[in-house]
This record gives structure tokens, C-alpha cells and sequence, in this order.
């Protein structure tokens, strides 16, 4: 993958398996990356990682977030959202509650339809009231990493 790059970890640690993004964001975050490439731990500002995709002339932007797709807890997904699809894209206006699906609207709505966008997303086990990730959650963070290092040096 040539041009800039925008690795973003989604998600909020105080819910279980939803800190997946955030873990990895932070496991990439300590190894050195080209200059084209930035690794930003979003957490649950999603309205702020809107503007930093529009604002930051990224080539490609990955996402890495807990996705429930329906398969085992721990399974790592690769997905290429179209954000022109309404069933993918809801109402941006809350700041608080913007989804993935949200800031991808948002974001192709305000003019940043030339940025790719990939989610790396992992099937939760639970997104319950906790701090930490569960036992096959965990597991996944490491095939995460390694999946996001091929997609930024291809």
C-alpha cells in the first residue's frame, strides 16, 4: 500500500471486548512506522476521527474494531465497507453515539470519498460492563497486528 495511511483503533475499553480496536491501535503504536503511516488510538471519538480522515489527505484509512458478524468470538475480519450503502451508513448527528457506519457516511458525505477504507474487525465475545478482553478475543489482537502490517506494507 502506497500513500498515506491512517491505522485507527475504535472502541471503548470499559466494555469488555469493544477495547479490541484500542489494544491494537496501542500494540502497533510501539513499532516504527514509515512517516507515511499513522497509528491513532480513537477510542470512542468517532466524530474526531471523521475529521482526521477529511482533514489529513490519507490515502487509505483502516479501522480496527469489534464487528458482529455472527461468527465465533475471536474471528478476524477484513471488510470493505461501501459507505453509499444506507445499510451500512446511519445518522451522524450525535458526536456521542457515531458508529463506524455513521462516520463512514459522514465522512464520503463532507468530500472524503477518495480514501479507501478497510475495517479489521473482530467478532466479541462480550461487550458487557469490564476492563480487559475476553480469553479468544485476546488471542485474536496478535493475527490482528499481523493482518494490519500486510495491508500497510503491500
Amino acid at each position: 500500500m502506497t500513500g498515506r495511511t491512517l491505522v485507527a483503533g475504535l472502541g471503548n475499553v470499559f466494555l469488555g471486548d469493544d477495547g479490541f480496536g484500542v489494544e491494537v491501535a496501542q500494540r502497533l503504536s510501539r513499532e516504527p512506522w514509515p512517516e507515511r503511516v499513522r497509528i491513532l488510538d480513537a477510542g470512542i471519538r468517532a466524530r474526531h476521527l471523521a475529521y482526521e480522515i477529511l482533514d489529513g489527505g490519507y490515502d487509505t484509512a483502516i479501522l480496527v474494531d469489534a464487528v458482529a458478524r455472527g461468527g465465533a468470538p475471536g474471528t478476524v475480519y477484513l471488510i470493505e465497507p461501501d459507505p453509499a450503502n444506507p445499510a451500512t451508513a446511519t445518522a451522524a448527528g450525535d458526536g456521542h453515539a457515531m458508529d463506524p457506519g455513521a462516520m463512514l457516511a459522514f465522512v464520503t458525505a463532507f468530500g472524503a470519498g477518495s480514501t479507501r477504507m478497510l475495517v479489521v474487525g473482530c467478532e466479541p465475545s462480550s461487550i458487557d460492563d469490564g476492563i480487559g478482553l475476553s480469553p479468544p478475543v485476546a488471542a485474536a489482537v496478535n493475527e490482528a497486528v499481523e493482518l494490519v502490517r500486510g495491508l500497510v506494507c503491500a
